[in-house]
């Protein structure tokens, strides 16, 4: 039996959680790369989305003590979330998580030029019991994961693909691990990387821009979007 310590403590979050949009149902905010989406079970790890969004942000933003979460970004992502200002909202919108009504598009700058315009990737993705809090690509093992991308520019110098992905499937690190599979991580990647592709970013260089879903309220299709930092 291999004994699992997660010791990451995060580093200091600067950046604010900005709401993007309000209602009396739900909340569209902007998540900065560098911050937890719930805080963490290491004391030091607070901070976080949702601890902000329950509290306040000083001089930003109100507390918001009926805050739920009903999806998460990994901690280096950036970009949009939904949430739910109550019980009824946030069951609705987790019920719409969960039986994959929600369309989430993400932008990643990977590494190298990827050869197709488009496509879809599918590995089944499984737990990495010898590498916590890695995920490994596990055919016997793993979960059904599916993700579609399009290549929106190929970049010199070093030579990079802005893609938009629209993950079919939620697993953890889907995106990550998928785009290292290609051969071409994304860049700023800790956990999936090449040789140097770490080091071409100074962050996880994927961001949610956009959320289709149905609003919990009105019941009326609804888009939220987020302009990508980089």
């Amino acid at each position: 039996m291999i004994a699992i310590v997660d010791d990451f403590v995060a580093p200091v979050c600067d950046e604010l959680v900005v709401i993007l949009y309000q209602d009396d149902d739900i909340l569209l905010i902007n998540k900065p790369s560098g911050l937890l989406s719930l805080s963490g079970k290491n004391p030091l790890n607070w901070d976080s989305v949702h601890h902000r969004l329950v509290q306040g942000q000083a001089g930003a933003s109100p507390a918001f003590p009926q805050a739920k979460l009903p999806h998460r970004l990994d901690f280096g992502t950036s970009g949009i979330m939904v949430v739910g200002l109550n019980a009824a909202s946030a069951q609705h919108l987790n019920q719409q998580f969960q039986s994959r009504r929600i369309q989430k598009r993400y932008l990643a700058l990977l590494e190298g030029w990827v050869s197709d315009d488009q496509g879809q990737f599918t590995a089944p993705i499984a737990k990495d019991k010898n590498h916590f809090p890695r995920v490994k690509i596990c055919h016997s093992t793993g979960k059904a994961a599916v993700s579609e991308f399009r290549v929106l520019e190929r970049l010199e110098q070093p030579r990079r693909s802005l893609v938009q992905f629209t993950p079919l499937t939620g697993r953890t690190h889907q995106l990550r691990i998928h785009s290292l599979e290609m051969g071409h991580p994304i860049l700023g990647c800790d956990l999936y990387k090449s040789g140097h592709s770490e080091q071409m970013a100074e962050r996880l260089l994927l961001h949610a821009s956009d959320l289709y879903f149905e609003h919990p309220g009105t019941g009326e299709a609804f888009h939220g979007g987020c302009a990508c930092p980089f």
